[in-house]
């Protein structure tokens, strides 16, 4: 499995609250050339300590955004709380009602299968969204196993940066919704928690920070593509016979879903290129031809479409 990159779009928005960005940067190895392009993106690792440093230097798990700080160590503990409960409504009760003692209080809540979440005075809707996917990934790992999303609204309008959700949610989206929330299945509230403190001092050691960057769900049909395709299977015809579907199905449920065979197949090769030249070790041509490219100037013009930057500054 190849994870996604992030978009630079976060990394602006994580910022926004901090007084020394350019620490922030440096810590996390992210050239400042970035942030003044679109298309820009981050590896996974650069996310996580980008979120991890912004802690260090603020003190705040939330990073400037919420109504107050909350310190660190803070979700650690609701972890310890949550770990021991029996059944997962019962575990997110327990975090909700945890978070419910602070002064000023996150406005959440949990009915049947439907998460809500209100946070004032949040720009760009950072800390919301954040949070949304945080409580969604632990209550996955709490039982253990993926929790499906049914449905995700948003209580904004659609930003620039839509695309995202979808490879970040998973599910169908509303923009401009009566509020924020993300819903699924009641089912899964009834399953047993599976985890103990053993597993907790594992699962903590790079949460929650690890859980924001991963943003390839793989439940969907573009992340079944993306994954035969990471494994080195190639062509539409293949691919759609590797899933037991015509190609122009598989077309149609891609159509579906806002994208394509070749969008889904450049996404993979940009995040593949990203985390390559970020890591080092690999000239540019040969990476150029391990992703199939037949010289190097090709690869360069991909990248730079891509990205809007040349290889040569993510390899710097």
């Amino acid at each position: 499995m190849h994870t996604r990159t992030v978009a630079i779009h976060y990394v602006r928005a994580a910022l926004r609250a901090c007084p020394s960005p350019s620490e922030v940067l440096a810590g996390a190895g992210i050239p400042p050339s970035l942030l003044a392009d679109d298309r820009a993106r981050v590896t996974p690792a650069q996310y996580t300590k980008l979120i991890q440093t912004l802690w260090e230097v603020l003190d705040d798990e939330f990073m400037g955004f919420g109504p107050r700080p909350s310190k660190r160590g803070t979700f650690a503990m609701m972890c310890l709380l949550a770990v021991h409960c029996p059944d997962l409504e019962s575990a997110l009760r327990r975090g909700l009602a945890f978070y419910a003692l602070f002064d000023e209080p996150l406005d959440l809540s949990l009915n049947a299968g439907r998460f809500e979440l209100h946070v004032p005075g949040d720009p760009d809707h950072f800390l919301t969204e954040s949070l949304l996917v945080l409580w969604h990934r632990f209550s996955s790992w709490l039982i253990g196993r993926r929790i499906p999303l049914q449905e995700a609204g948003f209580a904004y309008p659609e930003p620039v940066h839509a695309a995202e959700y979808h490879l970040i949610f998973g599910c169908p989206l509303t923009f401009g919704a009566p509020a924020t929330a993300i819903s699924f299945d009641p089912k899964f509230l009834r399953m047993p928690v599976v985890q103990d403190e053993a597993a907790l001092r594992r699962f903590l050691r790079h949460s929650p920070a690890e859980l924001l960057s991963r943003r390839d769900h793989g439940a969907d049909t573009a992340g079944h593509v993306r994954r035969l395709l990471g494994r080195g299977m190639s062509g539409l015809d293949a691919v759609a016979a590797q899933l037991g579907v015509s190609a122009p199905t598989l077309r149609r449920r891609l159509a579906a879903e806002g994208t394509s065979f070749r969008e889904v197949r450049e996404q993979l090769l940009r995040d593949q290129a990203v985390a390559s030249l970020v890591r080092g070790g690999e000239s540019v041509e040969e990476l150029a031809l391990r992703l199939g490219f037949s010289e190097a100037s090709a690869f360069h013009r991909a990248f730079k479409r891509w990205t809007g930057s040349s290889p040569g500054s993510y390899r710097a």
